[in-house]
């Protein structure tokens, strides 16, 4: 009988947190699931911890080599049989009526996409703020493909759309050829969920919280390099050369654009300040100064302490 839907958990190094992972998805409740765990090349127990699940309930798959987060989704993808599919982080967790209560909302509507609201969880496991608040995702209750482009701006958005976790009804992303860009380490899901809305998949809004994202230092989600952006902004090329957008959506990429050159001249001028390069720094300040605004956010003020540090190494 065909499941419901099916769990897609990629697994790298996760033996610390996949019996958690796991858990979450074989105690829903309303649906019934198949669970599929990629190991991708992972160099602890995890294979090990996959395997101790019988196979009627977890079915394991252990790639011959590392393909990165959307490789490692995409061998999930192509193995699932359930007629929506949930990708679960391996140190993430979802409550046990989240998919019952997105899929009921999504088939009313007749969509093919839908995203539900996330309870932030801090590294010493105490809860903090839901990612968005429950008013704001009411209210927008669908979610188009102007206003994900626009939620995307990076380091600009007030919330940050890319951080949703989709449901996907499994025929339309077959049908549509959809996967993960298996280049991108950070910004695959975005790409994913753009295109599968460009390709005229309806998105609609859960309110209620379902996905329990739990922060870990050192994730690659967290650490955003000059080297991630470029690939990000090579990607938005090629999306925008295979994808027709009307003129809200193109409006949202040019400013996403905007953004990703922005975020680009931004990490160039810490890797400059941290390299304790002043020339360069200087120089992309003064092609992008609006890139030095970013020094403002939380996340650059051990920046500045470099940079200030930097001045009085040098003596100015």
């Amino acid at each position: 009988m065909q499941p419901d839907v099916s769990f897609v958990i990629a697994a790298y190094n996760a033996e610390a947190t996949l019996d958690r992972a796991i858990a979450g998805a074989i105690a829903q409740r309303g649906v019934s699931v198949e669970i599929i765990v990629v190991d991708d090349q992972s160099r602890d127990r995890t294979l090990e911890v996959a395997r101790a699940y019988p196979q009627d309930i977890v079915k394991v798959v252990a790639l011959p080599a590392n393909r990165g987060p959307g490789g490692a989704r995409n061998a999930g993808l192509d193995m699932a049989s359930g007629r929506w599919v949930a990708v679960l982080d391996s140190d993430d967790a979802v409550l046990p009526d989240r998919l019952a209560a997105m899929i009921a909302r999504a088939e009313a509507a007749g969509a093919k996409i839908a995203v539900d609201n996330v309870q932030v969880v801090r590294e010493d496991g105490t809860p903090d703020n839901t990612m968005f608040p429950a008013s704001y995702l009411e209210a927008l209750s669908e979610i188009t493909l102007a206003d994900y482009i626009a939620g995307n701006l990076v380091f600009e958005s007030r919330f940050n759309l890319g951080y949703l976790k989709p449901i996907f009804q499994r025929r339309f992303l077959d049908e549509n050829r959809l996967r993960y860009d298996e280049k991108l380490r950070i910004g695959e899901d975005y790409i994913l969920l753009a295109s599968a809305l460009a390709r005229g998949g309806s998105c609609v809004v859960e309110p209620s919280v379902g996905y329990i994202y739990h922060i870990r230092t050192g994730s690659i989600s967290r650490v955003l390099e000059l080297h991630h952006v470029e690939a990000m902004a090579r990607a938005d090329a090629a999306f925008a050369a295979q994808h027709s957008m009307d003129d809200k959506a193109k409006a949202a990429f040019a400013l996403r654009g905007r953004s990703l050159r922005k975020a680009a001249s931004f990490l160039s001028l810490v890797k400059h300040i941290k390299a304790r390069a002043p020339l360069k720094a200087i120089g992309t300040a003064l092609r992008d100064p609006a890139a030095v605004r970013h020094m403002g956010m939380p996340i650059a003020v051990r920046l500045r302490r470099v940079a200030a540090q930097f001045a009085v190494g040098t003596g100015r």
